[in-house]
């Protein structure tokens, strides 16, 4: 009997918001949007076949850096004026990032992740929908 593959997003459906009782800073938010979006690709390949060590490394590929710049780039024109701020702040608390990386990207990649973050606690079904967006849209 054939699986239905479910959507890589459905994990998100039950949620409910659920905001922490003291504000997060841009980096802890970007830490759990890192989480977030590291369980999505996950989700994602877990019907896949294949062998294990092929699958992460196709999920670690999905987390770099680079790959979470250019799914934020992909969101941009769908963001809101509060999502483009959060945006803003995680691309300014980001720092240097690695010595041998790529400064800009790293910024737009802990930006991308305080965005995934903060929407997880405050706002699931708009976090569905972005992740539904970059899905359907996955170059």
């Amino acid at each position: 009997m054939a699986r239905s593959r479910p959507e890589p997003s459905a994990w998100l459906a039950g949620l409910t918001a659920r905001p922490p009782t003291t504000e997060l800073g841009a980096l802890q938010l970007a830490w759990l949007g890192d989480a977030v979006w590291e369980l999505h690709q996950r989700l994602r390949r877990c019907n896949e076949p294949g062998r294990s060590h092929d699958l992460h490394g196709q999920v670690v590929a999905a987390v770099r850096a680079d790959a979470q710049a250019e799914a934020l780039g992909r969101l941009e024109s769908l963001l809101s004026p509060a999502e483009i701020d959060l945006v803003r702040r995680g691309r300014n608390r980001a720092g240097r990032g690695p010595r041998q990386g790529d400064a800009a990207a790293y910024g737009l990649a802990t930006a991308f992740e305080t965005l995934l973050g903060w929407l997880f606690l405050h706002d699931p079904p708009r976090l569905v929908e972005l992740l539904d967006h970059l899905e359907e849209n996955d170059p």
